[in-house]
């Protein structure tokens, strides 16, 4: 695979009200936005350590400012839902790059390693899957894809990771896994966070700093 692989980064502007709505009934609304602000830069420190790889935002607006990095590249999602936008980003990605990857913003403790294995995984499969603890998938990357391949699934249900594959495999396509891995959106994936970043603070410094003043 050659050096420098986008890896795509889906997020929204971390307004209060707009994000984490569901940590937002446990934290308030601006705290719940802060800390989604805090989880994309954690994970953009992580995507960009790594040599391999090319860091981009796949946002939902065009005003890269709203998201808090400074200067960087962006992809915009455009319509639909989750499948949608994640296939139209693949597809757009693949008529220009040998491979792409796309990984959630709500991630924050990542381990550098998992992304590795991700790339290693893709080199042996056309598409890869990370697995959520959810049922959902944290990460999907691809070096062939197939239009259709995402949609009619159902999203954020316990079934997502399982129906993925399963379409996946109907359109084709050679799948692999990636290291599972857990997003944060509810109350309780904050609490496991907690935990975590309580024993190894630097595998999230900017979301450990947060929790650290307004625990």
């Amino acid at each position: 695979m050659s050096p420098r692989v986008p890896v795509g980064v889906f997020v929204r502007p971390p307004r209060p009200g707009e994000v984490k709505t569901r940590l937002a009934r446990r934290v308030g609304p601006e705290r719940a936005a802060a800390l989604a602000a805090a989880f994309l830069a954690d994970v953009w420190a992580v995507v960009s350590s790594l040599p391999w790889a090319r860091p981009v935002l796949v946002g939902t607006e065009a005003d890269v400012a709203a998201y808090g990095l400074g200067p960087v590249e962006l992809w915009l999602q455009g319509d639909g839902d989750l499948g949608a936008r994640m296939e139209r980003t693949l597809l757009a990605a693949l008529a220009n790059e040998p491979a792409v990857f796309l990984i959630g913003a709500d991630l924050p403790a990542l381990p550098a390693a998992h992304l590795e294995a991700a790339r290693a995984a893709l080199t042996r499969h056309e598409v890869v899957l990370g697995p959520a603890d959810d049922g959902g998938f944290w990460l999907i990357g691809a070096r062939r894809f197939t239009p259709g391949a995402l949609a009619g699934l159902t999203w954020s249900t316990a079934s997502t990771r399982a129906q993925t594959e399963t379409a996946l495999i109907f359109h084709g396509l050679d799948v692999g896994f990636a290291p599972a891995w857990f997003d944060v959106d509810d109350p309780e994936d904050l609490d496991r966070l907690e935990a975590l970043l309580a024993r190894a603070p630097e595998a999230a410094p900017r979301t450990a700093a947060l929790l650290r003043r307004t625990s």
